[in-house]
Parts: structure tokens; sequence; C-alpha cells
């Protein structure tokens, strides 16, 4: 699938079970695969990711399953949380 990246940007972002998550803020990109590696998510709903007091999270591209006028992602709340919760203890 090819897509413009600027088409992303702003775009509403819910999981597959139709939780709002967020805005898309930016895109990391992976230059020597040439390819999305991550989304910039910004304003992150509570009901989709626990993020502490981060101010957004990226989500791996791999996750992304459907882009169109809206980007949907697995819903993987538990997931995220746990690799949170350890990276704040590792930044202890």
């Amino acid at each position: 699938m090819e897509i413009q990246l600027s088409s992303l940007y702003g775009q509403d972002l819910y999981t597959d079970r139709g939780i709002y998550v967020g805005k898309v803020e930016d895109v990391t990109v992976d230059i020597k695969e040439k390819r999305i590696s991550g989304i910039a998510v910004k304003n992150v709903s509570p009901n989709a990711f626990n993020v502490g007091r981060k101010k957004g999270v990226i989500i791996p591209y791999r996750w992304v399953t459907a882009i169109g006028d809206i980007v949907i992602v697995k819903h993987v709340r538990r997931q995220l949380s746990e690799e949170h919760e350890e990276a704040e203890e590792r930044e202890r």
C-alpha cells in the first residue's frame, strides 16, 4: 500500500474496538528500510492508553490495520501500558 505521509497528519486514530486514541501528530521513518516505523499521537485518550505524564505516544506502524479517513490500530492498551511502566522503571 502506498500513501503520502502528509495525508496522515491530523487524522483521528482509533483502535479496532472503536476506542478513540488521539490525533496523528507526526510519523517516524526508517530511512534504511524506506518505510514508516511509527506514528506519533498527541492528546492521547486515557481510555486507549495509559501514558502517564507524557504528552503523547509513538505507536509502532506494525499495529496499523487500516488507513483511510481515519487510522485504525490493533487494540493494545495492556501491552503499551506494560511497556510504558517498564520504560519508566529503567529511567529511575
